[in-house]
C-alpha cells in the first residue's frame, strides 16, 4: 500500500512509520489519520516485532489541523476524536513494541501519539504538551488518561490546565522520554533500540505489553469514553472559536 502523507518502512522486522508531511509540520488532517491507521493495520498484518513512528523533516507532529477543527460542529468533532482515538489505541494495541521517535514539536494530538507509544526517546531540540487549552478545548486522543499515569498527577494537570511545553531534558525528567540523545543521533538510537525489541521474544514481547497494558484496561476505557463526549461537547463554544479562530490569525485569543 502506498499513501501520500506517511510512509511505511521496513528494516528486516521493524517496521518505521513516518508522518510525511513537512510543510505542515506533520499536523495530522483526517486523510493522514486514516493513512497512520491503514498503515499500522498493514505493519502488523506483516508481522513488525518493533515499529517506529516518527515525523518527516523539523517536526515529530506539531499537532492536528486546526483550520480544519475550528469550524467542527459538537457532532462532527465527536467523529474526529474517535478517528484520533482509533489510531492512538492502534498504537497502544499493536502486537509488538512502539517507539516514539520524537523530533521537533510534539504538540497537542502529537503528543498524544507519542503517550500511545511503548517507548520514547527525544532529540535534544524537541518540545513537547498538551497544549489545547489554548483553543479552547481538551486534550481529545487520550492525554487525559495516558499522561497522568506516565508522568504523575500534579505535572500531568500543569501540562494539561497551563498547556506547558517541555523541553526534552525537562520532559525526560518528568519521565515522559526514557532517552534524550543528540538530534543528529535519533534515527540510529531509535532503529538500534528497535533492533534489540525485534532480537525478543516475539510472543513473550506480546504477552508481556497485554499485561502492562491490561492492568490500566479497568478504568481507562470509560475515562477515554468520557474524554470523547467532554472533547466533542467544546466546539461550537465561545473559548473554541476564539482560540482557533486567534492561532489561524496569528493573535492572541480573548477567552470568556
Amino acid at each position: 500500500m502506498s499513501w501520500d502523507t506517511v510512509r511505511l518502512e521496513w528494516d528486516d522486522d521493524v517496521a518505521t512509520l513516518t508522518v510525511d508531511r513537512p510543510d505542515a509540520l506533520n499536523a495530522l488532517n483526517v486523510e493522514t489519520l486514516e493513512a497512520m491507521g491503514d498503515a499500522i493495520a498493514t505493519a502488523a498484518d506483516e508481522d513488525a516485532r518493533a515499529l517506529v513512528l516518527t515525523g518527516a523533516g523539523d517536526a515529530f507532529i506539531a499537532g492536528a489541523d486546526i483550520k480544519y477543527m475550528r469550524d467542527l460542529s459538537p457532532e462532527a468533532a465527536q467523529e474526529w476524536g474517535e478517528l484520533g482515538h482509533d489510531v492512538a489505541d492502534a498504537l497502544e494495541a499493536f502486537p509488538a513494541p512502539t517507539i516514539a521517535a520524537v523530533n521537533g514539536y510534539a504538540f497537542g494530538g502529537g503528543c498524544e501519539m507519542a503517550l500511545a507509544c511503548d517507548l520514547r526517546v527525544a532529540g535534544e531540540s524537541a518540545l513537547i504538551g498538551n497544549t489545547e487549552i489554548d483553543l479552547g478545548i481538551i486534550p481529545g486522543w487520550g492525554a487525559t488518561q495516558r499522561l497522568p499515569r506516565l508522568v504523575g498527577d500534579e505535572t500531568a494537570r500543569r501540562m494539561i490546565f497551563l498547556g506547558e511545553r517541555l523541553d526534552a531534558e525537562s520532559a525526560a525528567e518528568a519521565g515522559l522520554f526514557g532517552e534524550v540523545v543528540a538530534d543528529d543521533e535519533l534515527e540510529t538510537v531509535a532503529d538500534e533500540l528497535a533492533d534489540r525489541l525485534a532480537a525478543k521474544p516475539a510472543f513473550a514481547m506480546r504477552t508481556a505489553k497485554e499485561a502492562i497494558n491490561q492492568g490500566y484496561e479497568g478504568s481507562q476505557g470509560s475515562g477515554l469514553g468520557y474524554e470523547k463526549r467532554a472533547f466533542a461537547s467544546l466546539f461550537g463554544t465561545h473559548d473554541q472559536r476564539e482560540g482557533m479562530d486567534a492561532f489561524v490569525e496569528d493573535r492572541d485569543p480573548t477567552f470568556e
